[in-house]
């Protein structure tokens, strides 16, 4: 397993976001290209964070800045699976490990949520950005009925704590939420290979 791989990722984004605060977009340039360079090889990721579950898709914590400055993520989508339609409330970059998965943008009118632009796909290798200036409301899906696909997401603050909205697509009402994190430990980044 390449965890080397892991590890100097967190330590690259720890050092990219020195005296900076959660939410600052300023990185957001320099975090793609870091997570561009983490999914270019799919030999890193642990097997307790590439579980998929079978009603639900699964966001497994990856690592947690003490500092809330950011955190990384594996989704795991389970055949078909699919968010609503959400926002982040932050920066972040979705890296495509395995799979592949399609997003839609949205944006909320007095007619409820209206798609903005063609959906996309994300395949293997490919990196994409969110965020509340470029835009970070969206609904995601694996985009396969038939096999798992896995992204890596990094966010500009501590994702499962952060108040966010799922959107009605109908009347475009908000409803908050705090996604939490569907494992009850982290991955070891300093374990002996």
């Amino acid at each position: 397993m390449g965890t080397d791989r892991l590890l100097n990722t967190v330590a690259s984004l720890t050092r990219l976001m020195e005296g900076r605060a959660p939410g600052d977009e300023a990185v957001l340039d320099q975090a793609r290209d870091l997570m561009s360079s983490l999914v270019e090889q799919d030999d890193w990721l642990p097997d307790a964070f590439a579980q998929p579950h079978p009603e639900f898709y699964r966001q497994y914590l990856l690592y947690g800045d003490p500092l809330d400055r950011f955190s990384l993520v594996s989704f795991v989508w389970g055949p078909g699976q699919k968010t609503p339609i959400h926002d982040h409330t932050v920066w972040g970059v979705i890296a495509m490990l395995r799979g592949a998965e399609l997003e839609q943008h949205y944006r909320r009118t007095n007619e409820g949520m209206v798609a903005v632009g063609p959906e996309s796909r994300l395949e293997p290798g490919e990196v994409a950005c969110v965020s509340p200036t470029i835009g970070d409301v969206h609904q995601v899906s694996n985009a396969y009925a038939d096999r798992v696909s896995i992204s890596i997401h990094l966010y500009g603050g501590n994702i499962g704590r952060i108040r966010r909205a799922v959107y009605d697509r109908q009347s475009g009402e908000p409803k908050a939420f705090v996604s939490g994190y569907s494992n009850a430990v982290a991955a070891n980044l300093w374990a002996v290979e």
